[in-house]
């Protein structure tokens, strides 16, 4: 090499040259992807198609192509007054187009797609049964909860009730030197008793069978007979008669 074939390293070609670090690989990269892209179309240019695709090609082409002279049905539409572009039909309402082919590809009955969409539609139709069914039994039982709950809330405020009840029927009957309560149920059983006595009270059958809410009517009932007094307003009355025309009702509904 020559001193004048050597390179020239202030002349403007070699500065205008561009030596970002890095841009070589992205060069190289990108001349690869489309050196790939153009074997990838060679490759399916030279790739020898099969039966079925070279029928589907030329059906369709045929099919995209409207009708010529060489047609005979076509010609003897001509022969009969048709022109190219003109609806079938004495006034011209009929179709313009052939009826499309639907060419049947795979290898099932005729009738198979009918029976495979219906089949589909039952299985959407049962699968959405059942979600109604199940979305019914969930607000059922949650319906069942809200009302369990609601008895319970009201369960507990009857027995509450009912202590209330047997702490006054208790002071009352002892204010008029009452020493034992016309039921046992009507006082408050003390917090602690003789083993013998809870075994004695077990035996017996009695009425404390009765359920809470009996209990609660029977005890307000003896109250104001006995005593005139109404558990609602906590009052004592003075007779019969100053309870039935001062107190709304012997329940807590009245008091309401």
């Amino acid at each position: 090499m020559t001193l004048d074939e050597e390179e020239d390293y202030m002349s403007d070609l070699f500065i205008k040259q561009d030596v970002r670090p890095g841009l070589p690989m992205v060069r190289r990269v990108k001349e690869a992807l489309q050196k790939e892209e153009k074997q990838k179309e060679a490759n399916e240019r030279n790739r020898q198609k099969s039966v079925k695709e070279e029928e589907k090609e030329r059906r369709d082409l045929v099919l995209k192509s409207a009708l010529g002279n060489e047609n005979k049905g076509f010609a003897l539409l001509q022969k009969m007054g048709y022109k190219s572009g003109q609806a079938l039909g004495k006034s011209g309402e009929g179709i313009v187009e052939p009826i499309p082919l639907n060419i049947k590809t795979g290898r099932s009955g005729l009738g198979h797609e009918e029976f495979k969409k219906r089949k589909a539609e039952e299985k959407l139709e049962n699968y959405r049964q059942k979600l109604h069914m199940k979305k019914q039994a969930n607000e059922q039982a949650a319906d069942q909860f809200r009302v369990r709950f609601k008895n319970k809330q009201e369960e507990r405020k009857m027995e509450g009730d009912l202590r209330k009840s047997q702490r006054a029927c208790q002071q009352l009957d002892m204010q008029k030197d009452i020493d034992v309560p016309k039921e046992t149920w009507y006082w408050l059983e003390p917090e602690e008793e003789d083993k013998k006595d809870e075994e004695d009270k077990d035996d017996e059958c009695t009425s404390s069978d009765l359920s809470v809410s009996e209990k609660l009517q029977l005890l307000t009932a003896y109250l104001r007979e006995e005593h005139f007094y109404c558990i609602w307003c906590g009052t004592t009355y003075e007779d019969s008669e100053d309870l039935s025309s001062n107190c709304p009702g012997d329940s807590a509904a009245d008091h309401d």
